[in-house]
């Protein structure tokens, strides 16, 4: 796990105060009492001493003026987005991670990336101060936990590429820390490779078995089946404080009015505890939760995966206290700490302040979970989605502190998930922290990126049905640069007959995550589902995870009204980028939130090109080296466009549109000259992602494919036949493209298509 090399100088600590790297100044007039100490080839960790010990400390380390960068700051408590400035003034407060552009002088200056860190007992982020300078905040989140001499509250790392620069950093995270795994260390459960349905946005908290069956049912029925059922909050046994321990939440079902409330026993509420299975001819299906799992299992031969949601403290309120059967817990109030407080409000938060959290304390967290996942797993449930993570440095003034608690928590958890879940099945969510992502993630592996997918606008403005998507996507893009590294991202659900469903499907299809909808029963675009969804319930998953390109790095593709998002992500032997509108809406300095920036919303326009995607990068790199030519196919346009490695295609958008372009190699036959490129399924959005083997021989070529519909591939000149495994074809031959039909297989094979020049 060694950084890879670099050709960059080291970070360092001149005399005249100021932080440099290869002799370039990037931040200046750094205070007396900051410390730097070499670490790694290009790196070094920052520190500090105060005179007096205390719990919260607000250090400049030292003044940013006229340098680009961009960062990932906590909007809300439990979730992040990407901000970019030129000045320490312009950042914002609880920022996890701060990338500063290179120089424009031949890059005499390389990134630099700021990594607040974990110290002993305090945990690290960074913050505007005064005259430009960046401030450290370090905080142990308990009065009764002090500290005065800090040697590494900070990483900061140099780096010629960006990609390569975080990554780095990271590894160097993971052996000074101990406390976590990186992704590349983990394997991301199955659910990745899995259509899914999640039942959040259908019913709410009114879920039921035969709304989930009738639910399952629609989608199979459709062609569309499920390999991933999600049962979201409205399964668990809770109640008000107020209410007796018999009640069962039964009528807490607006928005909101399920947040007070807490758990009162492990074992599913009335409404799947009643459930009778029709099938009487099985001794072993009888009633409750693991009765109803078990059919769907066995009537849905699609659905491998059955999850239920649970937040980390057991449910938003936590435990009741004194409840027969449950570890005991304490009512606590929650305390926003100051860089909370600054965050945007948020129904949840209101809510868990006003109520408190019955926490059970972290010597029985263990209980806790197991006495939850245990019951879930004898139900055959196969994984959870953990949410409202990022809830305990509210409550540790009593526990050690913000680490001290989050790591008895997280152990506990992950012995938990070790034991009942394979160590992978979870979705984290809520969890946009680096507390989480530095002592949480030894086992989770899977983890939400992006703020909730919101139909509408929850504050009411009817324009954010549309703008919110925009942000949406940039939460997801921007995030999994730095998340990507310890979580696989998640991009969320979404609803397939949403106006901007397809802006979503598109984005979810070149993730790289999971995809999955929260579509209402029998309220579906199958047209569009089946552009992502298999007929068995699988999906054309790309290698690796999507990220934003170079370009788009340090720029603000939701309100400086011209730039346009661009992502870029590989499949085995193509690969993809995506150009989406977003502008239109985002954060607001002045208002502390989300808010409408429609003067923003309006056409913009960009170019594409090869040399967009990071092709070096991935799990399994694409070989380009060499290659002189691409073949570009457009998915909306339907067109193919022949470039050179550093051509580009322009491009103009209408807000909350997209193009998908699958870019490929091409390579020259060695028989005849013939110029070919595999491109795809084109009835798919990730097009390329359709190609599972590709082998080139003097004058034929072999493609594994993966799925069923249009294949179209590049050819300079007419094949003289094709087949589709083994059989002589029909095919199709205009705009250099070679079209056949691939129907979908009878074995669980992928087919074989050949081309003959």
């Amino acid at each position: 796990m060694a950084p890879s090399a670099s050709k960059v100088g080291s970070i360092a600590l001149d005399k005249h105060s100021n932080f440099t790297v290869n002799d370039q100044v990037f931040l200046s007039e750094v205070p007396a009492n900051i410390s730097a100490t070499a670490a790694a080839a290009s790196g070094c960790f920052v520190g500090f001493d105060t005179e007096e010990a205390s719990s919260h400390h607000v250090i400049p380390i030292g003044k940013l003026k006229n340098i680009k960068f961009m960062s990932i700051f906590r909007f809300k408590v439990w979730w992040t987005t990407h901000w970019v400035g030129s000045n320490g003034s312009d950042l914002e407060r609880e920022t996890q991670i701060v990338i500063l552009d290179k120089s424009d002088d031949g890059g005499k200056r390389p990134y630099v990336l700021l990594l607040p860190l974990i110290d002993g007992q305090f945990r690290g982020s960074l913050q505007p101060g005064s005259d430009d300078n960046i401030d450290i905040c370090l905080e142990s989140g308990s009065t009764k936990v002090t500290g005065s001499s800090f040697r590494a509250a900070l990483y900061m790392h140099a780096g010629d590429d960006p990609f390569t620069l975080v990554k780095d950093a990271i590894r160097v995270a993971r052996a000074h820390l101990g406390t976590f795994k990186l992704l590349e260390e983990k394997t991301p459960p199955g659910i990745v490779d899995k259509f899914g349905w999640c039942t959040w946005d259908a019913f709410y908290l009114t879920v039921h078995p035969h709304g989930v069956y009738e639910g399952v049912q629609g989608l199979v029925d459709g062609g569309c089946p499920p390999g991933l059922v999600l049962i979201d909050d409205g399964w668990q046994s809770i109640c008000h404080d107020e209410d007796p321990i018999t009640y069962e939440g039964m009528n807490r079902t607006s928005a909101g009015e399920q947040m007070p409330c807490r758990l009162i026993r492990f074992q599913e509420n009335y409404k799947f505890r009643d459930y009778e299975s029709p099938n009487k001819s099985d001794p072993a299906k009888k009633t409750g939760m693991g009765a109803f799992v078990r059919d769907l299992k066995d009537n849905f031969k699609s659905v491998d995966y059955v999850y239920v949601w649970h937040a980390l403290c057991g449910y938003w309120g936590g435990l009741r206290p004194g409840v027969p059967g449950l570890p005991e817990a304490t009512v606590i109030a929650p305390k926003l700490t100051p860089g909370l407080e600054t965050t945007m409000e948020d129904l949840a938060v209101d809510k868990i302040v006003n109520n408190g959290i019955g926490l059970v304390p972290p010597e029985q967290a263990e209980a806790m979970y197991e006495g939850l996942h245990s019951h879930l797993e004898s139900v055959g449930i196969d994984g959870v989605k953990v949410d409202v993570i990022h809830l305990l440095e509210m409550l540790c003034e009593d526990y050690g502190g913000r680490v001290d608690l989050a790591k008895a928590y997280y152990k506990a958890l992950t012995t938990s998930v070790n034991k009942h879940f394979k160590g992978n099945g979870v979705i984290a969510s809520m969890e946009h922290c680096n507390d989480f992502m530095f002592l949480g993630t030894e086992a989770i592996t899977l983890g939400r990126v992006g703020d909730d997918f919101w139909c509408t606008d929850p504050s009411g403005d009817p324009n954010g049905t549309f703008w919110l998507q925009g942000c949406h996507m940039v939460h997801c893009a921007y995030n999994s640069l730095w998340m990507g590294n310890f979580i696989h991202p998640d991009w969320d659900m979404f609803q397939s007959t949403h106006p901007c469903a397809e802006f979503h499907a598109a984005s979810r299809a070149i993730s790289g995550g999971p995809i999955y909808v929260s579509d209402s029963v029998g309220k579906h675009n199958f047209p569009l589902l089946k552009s992502l969804v298999l007929p068995d319930g699988s999906i054309l998953r790309c290698d690796y995870y999507a990220l934003p390109t170079r370009g788009c790095l340090f720029e603000d593709p939701l309100h400086d009204g011209k730039t346009m998002l661009k992502i870029w992500n590989l499949n085995k032997f193509t690969g993809v980028v995506g150009a989406f509108n977003c502008q239109g809406g985002g954060w607001c300095r002045e208002t502390r939130r989300n808010k409408c920036a429609s003067e923003y919303s309006h056409a913009v326009s960009s170019v594409a090109g090869p040399s967009d995607i990071e092709w070096k990068h991935g799990n399994k790199p694409v070989l380009v080296e060499g290659v002189k030519l691409f073949a570009m196919y457009m998915f909306r346009e339907k067109k193919l466009i022949i470039s050179k490695p550093s051509g580009t295609i322009d491009i103009t958008l209408e807000p909350f549109n997209f193009e998908l372009i699958t870019v490929s190699p091409i390579t020259v036959l060695a028989h005849n000259s013939v110029q070919f490129a595999p491109i795809g399924l084109v009835n798919m959005l990730n097009t390329g992602g359709a190609i599972q083997s590709l082998a080139y021989k003097a004058s034929t070529v072999r493609i594994g494919v993966k799925g069923t519909g249009e294949m179209r591939v590049y050819a300079s000149d007419k094949p003289l036949a094709c087949k589709v495994n083994g059989k002589s074809v029909e095919f199709g031959y205009e705009g250099s493209m070679v079209i056949t039909q691939v129907p979908w297989p009878e074995s669980s094979e992928d087919s074989m298509v050949e081309y003959l020049f």
